[in-house]
């Protein structure tokens, strides 16, 4: 074990977590102008791309598709300001969280208060092998496939190759998913996806009618494509990696779910940008009250952020090929090891 995984974890949990508390305590106080001017950095350019898309039309099919990939990076960080709003760090104000991410849910095709409502599950049972399935990346153990039929064990090979993931995977989330409430869900959380699928209809029959619908339609499936699949991306590489964390019951713990169960996603400036600091993830699970823009502070400043697992571009990649949880050897590893572990039990 390298001194990089050693186990984030004290002897004394609640001296920790007194600790930790005081430390991120200076970085959730929200700054208006920060997040006024991240509004204006994002939704004029990205009002003005679409523009230049329409203008591009009659001009030259490569400019548009070079135009669409620069929109839906823009669309990505819209979806990372909704998801500040969603934890309420992007305003002081409840209320404007709640308008503000109403509003950006619309643009990114996500209803505000039932995503909220499955992101805070997600926080409060992420690593938990006992509570896994609301918000979270389907996770099996090695002995819960090897155990089930066979027709499971096909479906979840599907869910979890890459072009299901990153190729289908994100019409349907955004374009279907999204558009029906859970039946668990409370009534404010139904009441925003009705609200949001009013408001998606009305925006796409603006655009619809301004653009022409032959041209409207594939150049907003292809922005929602590029955008869903790049945050299903980030979302699997900041909990799918090979030393991530699980556990059960009450061995369960916040603080080391946060350090050792999300990554430290090293993007290269402009990538950070775009994501607004999402790479970040171990602060933000630790604080998600810290808004975007001091995420990369907090985790320079402290050192107990030091020992997070560190991923680049390249070294992410290597995330694709693990598919499952190996109680045993307590990491992540691929379908190949099955064979192994199979023959080690006869």
């Amino acid at each position: 074990m390298t001194p990089q995984h050693i186990p984030i974890r004290s002897a004394n949990p609640e001296t920790t977590i007194h600790s930790w508390k005081a430390k991120v305590l200076a970085y959730q106080k929200p700054s208006l102008w920060k997040s006024l001017w991240q509004l204006v950095n994002t939704l004029i350019p990205y009002a003005a791309l679409w523009y230049l898309i329409y203008l591009s039309l009659p001009v030259s099919v490569f400019l548009v598709l070079l135009l669409v990939v620069l929109c839906a990076a823009f669309q990505i960080r819209i979806f990372s300001l909704f998801h500040d709003c969603c934890h309420s760090s992007f305003f002081k104000s409840k209320k404007a969280n709640e308008i503000i991410g109403t509003f950006l849910g619309i643009l990114v095709f996500t209803p505000y208060h039932h995503w909220k409502w499955e992101h805070s599950i997600h926080h409060g049972n992420a690593g938990n092998l006992d509570k896994r399935g609301i918000g979270d990346m389907w996770t099996w153990t090695v002995k819960e496939y090897l155990a089930s039929p066979w027709w499971r064990k096909l479906s979840y090979r599907i869910l979890r190759h890459p072009l299901f993931l990153f190729g289908i995977s994100p019409l349907v989330l955004f374009l279907i998913k999204y558009r029906f409430a859970s039946k668990n869900a409370g009534k404010k959380a139904r009441q925003s996806v009705l609200i949001t699928n009013v408001g998606i209809f009305s925006l796409c029959v603006s655009l619809g009618f301004f653009f022409g619908w032959q041209k409207y339609i594939p150049i907003q499936l292809m922005i929602v494509f590029l955008a869903g699949s790049a945050g299903i991306w980030l979302f699997y590489v900041q909990h799918q990696f090979e030393e991530v964390y699980w556990e059960r019951g009450k061995k369960w713990d916040f603080q080391s779910v946060a350090l050792e169960g999300s990554s430290f996603y090293k993007l290269p400036k402009i990538l950070e940008w775009i994501t607004a600091s999402i790479g970040y993830h171990h602060v933000h699970h630790l604080s998600p009250q810290i808004p975007n823009y001091f995420l990369k502070q907090c985790h320079k400043n402290e050192p107990i952020f030091e020992k997070a697992k560190t991923l680049t571009l390249l070294s992410s990649l290597r995330t694709l090929n693990l598919h499952l949880w190996d109680e045993d050897q307590r990491k992540m590893v691929s379908f190949k090891f099955l064979r192994t572990f199979s023959s080690s039990k006869n």
